[in-house]
């Protein structure tokens, strides 16, 4: 199996073949199809944005596309790291905790929650719809700066988990994970 792991897109597939968490293999799933899209939107609009400022001479309009590109991967890379890390893990045999799998699918979907709070908080004022939800009126409330928040914690969250649980036992009981397979049965 260890052939068939090639790179990003590779690893993919090899992570769901290779974990036996449930969680992490529906992460999977939903995490690369969130990741292509969010690709696919950033760079459609790059694309748009270009063509808009087409006429622009250098300076800051050069240095804003730079800077868009770079909060797409801010964004892409989080949402692929958890699968990243677990194809990493199978395929080069390391020593984690039992629930090492488990804990970085809900992780990756923590990640993917945080970008819908980060951009309900970050909604421009047109785009907003009367809510009777409490929650999101409150969402709505914070100031839109904010919605960097959810998705930065989430983020350190996916790699504090990594780090974490990528040494050995996660709950103070020997290594389990050469014996099971890896990865817990959630």
């Amino acid at each position: 199996m260890a052939d068939s792991y090639r790179g990003v897109f590779g690893a993919i597939p090899y992570a769901f073949r290779a974990t036996e968490s449930w969680t992490m293999r529906a992460y999977a799933a939903l995490g690369a199809l969130a990741a292509g899209f969010v690709a696919l939107v950033v760079t459609l609009a790059l694309v748009v944005w270009m063509g808009e400022t087409a006429s622009a001479q250098g300076g800051t309009f050069l240095f804003s596309r730079s800077l868009y590109v770079v909060a797409g991967l801010a964004a892409v890379g989080p949402l692929l790291a958890p699968i990243l890390f677990v194809a990493r893990r199978h395929r080069r045999g390391d020593r984690v905790a039992a629930t090492y799998d488990r804990w970085m699918g809900v992780a990756g979907f923590l990640f993917l929650l945080s970008l819908y709070l980060g951009m309900i908080v970050s909604a421009p004022e047109g785009l907003r719809d009367p809510s009777d939800s409490v929650i999101v009126n409150a969402l709505y409330d914070l100031p839109q700066l904010a919605g960097f928040v959810p998705p930065v914690a989430a983020g350190l969250a996916v790699f504090a988990t990594h780090f974490r649980l990528r040494g050995g036992a996660d709950d103070g009981s020997p290594d389990r994970a050469e014996s099971t397979g890896g990865g817990g049965s959630a």
